[in-house]
């Protein structure tokens, strides 16, 4: 039986230094095979030597995916009896050529296995390597290979071994003992064997049977170790059948399929592996090598390879006795078997310079082209016939580069059939002819595009049904704009049927031409005879569900067309008004789907949804909630999450009515993880808390309580004896306990002064007692040194927000702070402070939109060396805080104060004027008009500054109308300049009185709110009447 027989390359006329010719001598998913070297001289030559003397069978060669020979001569090579084998005493003889394809249908892709038959002794096999095609990858004129495999007998004699499962192949005449009358009809007895059917010699009895374990597709594919155990498994198989233990070798053979499965896996894996290490991916190529051991590992467990392999000996020996006293055999047979090889082996036939001719796949041989000298052997197969075939490779190379084949991507086979130069005109073109069942069902392309042109489309022939497809977008594209419309959408309908056809097509490059027509048809072809919205939307509907399950294929790149052309689809002009695309993608399929399918289906929804949204695009909530629903019942999570995304994208956009389509939130559906991350993403969305979140705030707050009140239990204890003289007064703890007095408020109705919260304050420095003895820190505004008895804790709070006059709110963020640090406010810690810019003039914080105008007109006070600026009256003030009391409290002070004026104004207990720690001398309230007169004059400013701006609100809408009516009157634009100029006026005082508008409302409402004990007087009254009637509008402002 013919095997795999051993070589090593030992002449090559050339070689490029990182593709040398002895990548040849070994087979594997890494093997990079053998390169000429640039701008080499044609032909080249390599010369194999084979361990021993051997009948060759077939010949393989896997040729580069485009560094591709025109035509490689065949050279069978020998030596005379007696002689030393040797390169100079080889003698060649021709055995003929194949040619080999260009590869420019498959874009280079796909590499070309040609597997040829002969009939030839020898010891060296010689390849004659000629001229490289043109492409554009291959820019050093070069040729390769990848691969050589020599399958052949053994003929020199060796020692016969009776147990060897091969014996019974070591004669080419057991065919003819096997037509012996005795040994045929003990094989077809009847009463040996019940079943219908004769006994059918196995494989092993047929002296041609070449194993596909020994076919170079088979070594290029499988992991070398896997390969290895697959042959010790087949041999075993051979020994089991032997034997007659079936149960065994049917164990053997179900083993050796599953192993043939991960074997393929491993070397896509090594591959891999390679690729990363390579790209210096060290960590790729470790989880890559962990993943390898633990596939090889859980195999070997799960298929019991080493019970197979039976390497502790056989569980159940079975004895063979082959003495001729049970099953007597005739005399000839082992007359036979045993002078086979001891007969000198024929003489080796001649051979012409002659092409090889193909077999077919449906193993119809055709008479070899010889001359009329030619020898043709008599031996019961063709001299010289060869079968061929692609094998693809991927690439992941952008055009322009070299692409970068794996032999791993998918698998397909396809006979060509090669004939010799003169009859290849007579030959091409021509498809085998199609099934009464087919032609039935193609009855409409053919009455179209005609019978021949159909064939090659059902062809079986790859090249045939790309052909095909190009043939008809030709006519298509060039049929003339006036045919009958009638006509024309029969033709697109014919053609339809095709593509539908071809979108299924396991061939890349038919795929490809589907598309391309189909695109065309969509585009150019309904705009050219104004093909009508329902044949468009049906011939969407045939095509699409095919695209759609095109789109979940194996294969990286179809995936990736057919969900690149469904998006493109929709946005086709003539298809996106039908919104057919859309209603497509929201049907429900069956859960019981292909993950993968289902995984692209939803894909492509929402990435149709990411670019066109709910306007106007055939989507909407009330399509797409209920298909993603139902998805989300599927039971692989890859299907389900692009749905979750596209339920969260709907409720960023709509909302509630999302809720509707989904089950009640409540604790039962939060039971289940879908429904809890569902509803916890719309809480987030909607600004609320999860409860995972609550519960983790409400612990901070109250480890924060717990350790505040403890902090201030203790320095409560500490004051208390330093007041009581238990302890000596120490600046630290008083320090702290200024800090621990720092205020935060809120923004809360102004109404209720109970309601106000405090307000983050720097601490500052409390004056240093005369008396330590004496001192007491409770009833004391840390800010203003006011006592007073009402200064409780809440007491004090009302204080900050309505009368310290050191402090202020914030017009922006409603927080209490500090006037001197006003500025450092708004720059810093203000909601608004990004809308602020300090001016390097005065120092303070200017509104950006004002700060161009604010620095060009110079108007404000520069700041001085050495000193502050009051935000309020933007004067000059010295630093400390004595400085800021004497400007703030003083009764010569801020003019724009309005709590200074609160000061000066009560009437409160003598003891309550008492500072800390110096005394000083009470000075006399002056009387309440002090305070009517500052509310008049604050709400004037509102009334005068509102009046303003709805004046100037009237003249930029009536100016407006105005330009608006003269344009539309078709008058010059030179003579309305003058309104436009007025209007631009108008506008930029408008911005300003907006501006001035809000400040004197605050100011008055500040004024109004610190104001409560005077709400009986007339000018209080006056003022919340301003307020009132200015409130709208500053609202809307």
């Amino acid at each position: 039986m013919p095997y795999k027989l051993p070589f090593r390359v030992v002449h090559v006329s050339g070689q490029d230094e990182n593709f040398k010719a002895s990548e040849l001598n070994t087979h594997g998913p890494l093997t990079k095979g053998w390169q000429s070297s640039r701008f080499c001289l044609y032909p080249q030559d390599i010369v194999i030597q084979l361990n021993f003397r051997s009948r060759l069978r077939k010949i393989q060669i896997l040729a580069h995916q485009y560094l591709i020979s025109t035509k490689i001569e065949f050279f069978v090579g020998d030596v005379p009896d007696g002689t030393k084998p040797s390169l100079e005493n080889a003698r060649y003889t021709r055995l003929g050529y194949v040619s080999l394809s260009d590869n420019e249908k498959t874009g280079y892709k796909a590499r070309e296995l040609k597997s040829v038959h002969v009939d030839a002794h020898g010891v060296f096999l010689k390849l004659n390597i000629h001229k490289n095609h043109i492409n554009k990858y291959n820019l050093y004129n070069q040729v390769g290979l990848i691969a050589v495999n020599v399958i052949g007998d053994n003929i020199e004699p060796k020692k016969l071994d009776i147990m060897d499962p091969d014996f019974l192949d070591l004669s080419d005449k057991r065919m003819e003992i096997m037509k012996d009358p005795i040994v045929d009809g003990y094989i077809n007895n009847s009463n040996s064997y019940t079943d219908s059917q004769p006994l059918r010699p196995d494989f092993v009895f047929l002296p041609d049977y070449i194993s596909p374990l020994d076919d170079l597709a088979f070594d290029m594919y499988q992991d070398p170790e896997i390969a290895q155990i697959i042959r010790k498994l087949e041999r075993k198989k051979q020994e089991a059948v032997l034997q007659e233990r079936y149960d065994y070798a049917k164990r053997l053979k179900t083993a050796i399929g599953e192993l043939q499965k991960v074997g393929e896996k491993l070397g896509k894996m090594e591959v891999e592996k390679r690729q990363a290490v390579e790209n210096e991916d060290y960590d790729k190529a470790k989880i890559k090598k962990i993943q390898m051991d633990e596939l090889r590992l859980q195999s070997y467990k799960d298929l019991h390879v080493n019970d197979l392999l039976e390497l502790n000996g056989p569980r159940h020996p079975v004895h063979i006795d082959l003495e001729p006293v049970r099953h007597p055999t005739p005399p000839r047979l082992n007359d036979d078997i045993y002078t086979s090889h001891v007969s000198p082996p024929p003489t080796p036939p001649r051979y012409e310079d002659r092409p090889l001719p193909s077999l077919i796949k449906n193993k119809e041989m055709k008479e070899p082209v010889v001359d009329n000298a030619t020898h043709v052997d008599s031996s019961p197969h063709p001299a010289t016939p060869y079968e061929e075939r692609t094998l693809p490779v991927h690439t992941s190379k952008t055009d322009g580069e070299q692409p970068n084949p794996i032999l791993y991507e998918e698998v397909v086979e396809e006979y060509v059939e090669t004939v010799p130069d003169e009859e290849f005109e007579d030959t091409i073109g021509e498809a085998e002819p199609m099934t009464e069942q087919d032609l039935r069902d193609a009855s409409q392309p053919i009455e179209v595009f005609g019978e021949p042109l159909v064939s090659k489309a059902y062809s079986k022939t790859w090249s045939y049904r790309e052909d095909a497809l190009l043939a008809v977008y030709k006519k298509m594209s060039e049929l003339p704009s006036s045919t009958p419309k009638d006509e024309s959408k029969y033709m697109m309908k014919a053609a339809i049927f095709l593509v539908k056809r071809a979108i299924d097509d396991k061939v890349y490059a038919v795929f490809k031409a589907a598309i391309h027509l189909l695109r065309m048809i969509l585009t150019e072809y309904v705009a050219r005879f104004k093909i009508p919205k329902q044949d468009i939307v049906s011939a969407c509907e045939r095509t699409l569900p095919n695209l759609l399950h095109k789109a979940g294929d194996t294969a990286v790149r179809n995936r990736d067309d057919a969900k690149g052309f469904i998006l493109e689809t929709a946005n086709f002009p003539d298809v996106k008004p039908t919104y057919v695309v859309p209603h497509e993608l929201v049907k429900p399929f069956k859960m019981s789907i292909a993950p993968r399918i289902g995984q692209s289906h939803v894909e492509i929804l929402e990435s149709l949804y990411k670019d066109h949204g709910l306007n106007k695009s055939g989507l909407s909530v009330e399509n797409m909630m209920p298909f993603c629903v139902e998805v989300l019942n599927h039971h692989s999570a890859d299907v389900r999450d692009p749905a979750e995304r596209i339920i969260k994208m709907l409720y960023r956009d709509v909302g509630a009515p999302v809720k509707d389509y989904l089950p009640p939130d409540d604790e039962k559906n939060r039971k289940n993880t879908l429904w809890r991350q569902l509803f916890e993403y719309f809480d987030k969305v909607d600004g609320k808390p999860s409860k995972e979140d609550l519960k983790r705030s409400q612990m901070d707050q109250e480890h924060e309580k717990q350790a505040e009140i403890e902090a201030l239990q203790k320095q409560l204890q500490q004051l208390k004896d330093m007041q009581t003289g238990k302890a000596p007064v120490d600046e630290n703890i008083l320090k702290d306990a200024k800090n621990k007095k720092t205020v935060q408020s809120k923004d809360k109705k102004k109404a209720d002064p109970k309601s106000k919260s405090k307000s983050k304050l720097p601490p500052r420095k409390p004056p240093t007692p005369d008396d330590d003895n004496k001192f007491d820190i409770d009833n004391v505004c840390i800010f203003c040194d006011e006592r007073n008895p009402t200064f409780t804790e809440e007491g004090l709070d009302v204080h900050y927000w309505k009368n310290c006059p050191l402090l202020k709110r914030c017009y922006y963020c409603r927080q209490v702070v500090e006037i001197a640090s006003y500025t450092d406010h708004l720059l810093e810690d203000c909601e608004k402070k990004d809308t602020f810019k300090k001016c390097p003039r005065c120092s303070e914080a200017v509104s950006k939109s004002d700060y161009d105008s604010h620095i060009a007109e110079k108007s404000c006070t520069p700041a001085k060396a050495n000193s502050t600026h009051c935000p309020l009256c933007h004067i000059n003030v010295s630093p400390g805080d004595d400085s800021w009391k004497n400007h703030l409290m003083s009764k010569d002070g801020c003019k724009e104060n309005p709590r200074r004026l609160l000061l000066f104004s009560k009437h409160p207990p003598a003891q309550t004027q008492t500072k800390i720690p110096k005394k000083t001398t009470v000075t006399k309230p002056i009387e309440n008009s002090v305070i009517g007169d500052e509310l008049k004059r604050r709400a004037a400013v509102v009334d005068t500054v509102a009046s303003s701006f709805t004046s100037l609100t009237k003249d930029v809408k009536y100016l407006e109308g105005d330009i608006k009516k003269l344009r539309q009157d078709g008058l010059e634009e030179s003579k309305i300049t003058r309104k436009v100029n007025v209007l631009m006026d108008k506008k930029t005082s408008k911005k300003f009185m907006k501006k001035k508008l809000v400040e004197a409302y605050r100011d008055l409402e500040d004024m109004v709110t610190d104001s409560q004990d005077f709400a009986e007087t007339e000018p209080f009254k006056d003022a919340k009447r301003s307020l009132r009637q200015s409130k709208h509008l500053v609202h809307v402002v």
